[in-house]
């Protein structure tokens, strides 16, 4: 199976973009760990143009990787004649790094949180907030009852969910193998031609119309129906299709329509949550707006792969490192982010100023810490990072090679 470079891109800027969504959230009036004293909706349409879809695609290709992941596993166990290990590798990429974080961290988002956010203040400094931390503290509640949930791992969502989706992926092929075996050929047909668009697009709407006015968004994993239906179903589409070139060529044939199909429904959507922000809207244009939703969800994922098969750069030592650098730069950077904007607060910047240096600033600390965390063999595994090959050095291509592939 040949490594799919335009992916790679593909998930190298996904995830860049998530830099960009998290500073904007500093500066919209949506709910986040500190915020602004110039917040407002003015970025909000922008933040519309990535909000439907930007988890969904990270999840797709997620699912791709982990058929490329199983079938190296398959034909490495079957030429040694040792037991398949996969699962085993899997955790291992992503607990460690999920727990670390939510040890030491994703913390300092929920202090800032309290000493921005909780009615008089927290005043009594980290090292005491940490204890309470640790201990399961419940009892930090805002004016409207809400209180800030002990221990939590915030951004590292995506990483708890992909572990569990791995893990059900990995029992659901132990149980039924021949299923997800005769499930791959037909729908990669039904995913040619037209269909590339029609039933995703019907999947995602559905599942949106249906479960979203019951379920709220919550990243809590336990209650969170209406995401697992979603990100799952496309962490499983991606695992099923990952062979299907059928699929991949239809996706670059109807990019142009999906491309305009995505802006027109961003349109749409931007339009209807600025016009209903007091009043209610009536229930059947609520509805439309669901499966409007579940349109851009689609078409914006199909416009992105569909150019990025035609116009990604193919493999080259800049993807290797960006490749690599990604999982670790993902779970530092919103806690950079948190950090930087409390603090910038006493330098009273404009946001046209202070943003773009939010920006840069996270960027650079984080590929800095990257730069630290890979050359130090502890913090390897704690960041996702395979132990380095004996005898490699940092920074040649052959050890980045040898880690990523």
């Amino acid at each position: 199976m040949q490594r799919r470079h335009d992916l790679d891109w593909v998930r190298v800027c996904a995830f860049g973009l998530l830099v960009l969504y998290h500073v904007g959230m500093y500066y919209v009036s949506w709910d986040w760990h500190v915020k602004s004293p110039d917040a407002g909706t003015a970025l909000e349409p922008f933040m519309m143009l990535s909000s439907p879809w930007r988890l969904s695609l990270l999840f797709l290709i997620s699912g791709v990787a982990t058929a490329f992941l199983l079938g190296k596993a398959q034909r490495a166990a079957t030429a040694t004649g040792s037991k398949l290990r996969f699962l085993g590798g899997r955790s291992w990429r992503l607990l460690p790094p999920l727990i670390f974080g939510m040890l030491v961290i994703v913390p300092p988002q929920s202090y800032y949180q309290l000493v921005e956010q909780l009615p008089g203040g927290y005043h009594e400094g980290y090292l005491a907030f940490y204890g309470r931390y640790l201990s399961a503290y419940q009892g930090f509640c805002g004016a409207d009852g809400g209180c800030l949930i002990l221990p939590t791992w915030n951004h590292l969502w995506f990483v708890a969910y992909l572990w569990v989706y791995t893990v059900a992926l990995w029992l659901l092929w132990k149980a039924a193998p021949r299923l997800l075996e005769a499930a791959t050929g037909p729908l990669s047909r039904a995913l040619t031609g037209a269909g590339i668009l029609l039933w995703p697009v019907l999947f995602f709407a559905a599942a949106r119309v249906a479960l979203i006015g019951i379920f709220d968004v919550t990243h809590a994993l336990v209650d969170d129906w209406y995401n697992h239906v979603q990100y799952f179903g496309i962490f499983l589409l991606g695992f099923l299709i990952a062979r299907g070139d059928g699929v991949w060529v239809a996706m670059q044939r109807f990019r142009w329509i999906a491309l305009v199909l995505w802006l027109c429904s961003w349109w749409a959507i931007t339009a209807y949550f600025g016009h209903f922000v007091d009043v209610a809207p009536p229930h059947g244009l609520r509805l439309l707006m669901r499966a409007a939703w579940g349109l851009n969800q689609w078409c914006a994922i199909v416009a992105i792969l569909g150019f990025a098969g035609r116009l990604a750069p193919g493999d080259s030592p800049a993807l290797r490192y960006l490749a690599q650098a990604v999982f670790p730069v993902y779970i530092l950077h919103q806690t950079v982010i948190v950090v930087l904007a409390h603090h910038f607060k006493a330098f009273a910047l404009p946001p046209l100023a202070e943003g773009p240096l939010l920006v840069v600033l996270t960027l650079g600390l984080c590929f800095a810490g990257y730069e630290l965390v890979r050359r130090v063999g502890w913090l390897r595994p704690l960041f996702g990072l395979k132990p380095r090959p004996s005898g490699a050095t940092v920074g040649t291509s052959n050890g980045m090679a040898t880690e990523e592939r």
